[in-house]
């Protein structure tokens, strides 16, 4: 399943960065860095998912992508030194 998920990345004033998704309001992650904070992107998403099937709650409509072979718009943060 392709899932787009739209997140929002938000430093901290004691360092750090926060990861939020304002379409689920349940993934929350953190990281001491953007590239650390985005890489606990998918451990996150992923208890959100089990937390999604075991209440038995449809994901919004927009979040699931056709499945398919073709290419994939993907936009992201890309961290340089």
């Amino acid at each position: 399943m392709l899932l787009k998920v739209p997140l929002v990345l938000e430093p901290q004033s004691e360092g750090g960065f926060t990861v939020t998704s304002p379409l689920l309001p349940e993934l929350v992650t953190e990281g001491d860095s953007a590239a650390e904070a985005i890489a606990n992107v998918s451990d996150a998403l992923q208890a959100v998912l089990e937390l999604y099937r075991e209440s038995n709650r449809a994901l919004p409509p927009n979040l699931v992508q056709r499945e398919s072979d073709g290419p994939v718009w993907l936009e992201t943060v890309v961290v340089t030194s």
